[in-house]
């Protein structure tokens, strides 16, 4: 009797998510995520389930691995501005040297998605969420420290921030010019003078 094939349950799903972000949820075939994970089909159903399933844990692993980095950045014992004028430079660095500019994987699952896939948008706007929580709290931490006005609204500026950081990436993924990019973040960061 043959052995089971032994693989990592972490490494597969990181690919399927690139190949997701890559072609987009439609375009991906099985036989894409099966050579890529480099799984049987009956495998990757009796690992992950359906291939929507597997974009929506694609979706949880690209939030649980992408916003511990993002409030490391912003944790920097840095002005709040500078801390996000950082963030800005890697997302930039990362759509300039990046594979096949491909924007947010979130943005791109939100627009791809069918709107009647509640459910799904629901997964998406929970990873939104989850960034602009990692926002509200550096904001939040900033104005204690009197580096915003005690006034300050951090929850609509982390909404702001988020929509800005988004748009950067979709600007990013059909006109990845550093000036157009670097001109966007300095102008988006002004708000937080």
């Amino acid at each position: 009797m043959a052995r089971p094939r032994e693989f990592n349950t972490d490494t597969a799903l990181d690919r399927a998510m690139e190949m997701f972000w890559s072609k987009g949820y439609e375009a991906t075939t099985l036989d894409d995520l099966c050579e890529v994970t480099g799984l049987s089909r009956s495998s990757l159903y009796a690992t992950f389930g359906s291939k929507r399933s597997l974009l929506l844990r694609s979706v949880d692993r690209y939030v649980e691995k992408r916003n511990p980095r993002i409030a490391e950045i912003l944790a920097r014992p840095l002005p709040i501005r500078d801390a996000f004028a950082a963030l800005a430079r890697q997302f930039i660095d990362q759509i300039i040297a990046g594979p096949g500019r491909r924007g947010c994987f979130l943005g791109n699952c939100a627009a791809e998605l069918p709107r009647s896939d509640r459910a799904a948008l629901a997964r998406v706007r929970h990873g939104l969420e989850s960034t602009e929580a990692t926002f509200r709290q550096a904001l939040a931490q900033a104005r204690t420290c009197g580096e915003l006005p005690s006034g300050t609204d951090v929850d609509t500026l982390a909404r702001f921030l988020m929509a800005g950081f988004q748009g950067l990436r979709l600007v990013g993924k059909v006109n990845p010019n550093r000036a157009v990019l670097e001109g966007i973040s300095t102008t988006m960061l002004q708000c937080l003078k």
